[in-house]
């Protein structure tokens, strides 16, 4: 949770607030390929890259 404190911490200090939604896009997307691996859905999420 320190990770996530931090994280948020410098993208309010830096101004990055734009790249929150990019970050939590890629979290979903990567989680949802390593969820689906050994899936029936796989093939089509796969065809989705």
């Amino acid at each position: 949770m320190d990770f996530l404190k931090e994280l948020w911490a410098f993208l309010k200090h830096r101004k990055k607030l734009w790249l929150a939604p990019l970050i939590v896009v890629m979290v979903v997307l990567g989680g949802l390929l390593i969820l689906a691996q050994g899936s029936v859905i796989a093939p089509f999420i796969y065809t989705l890259f």
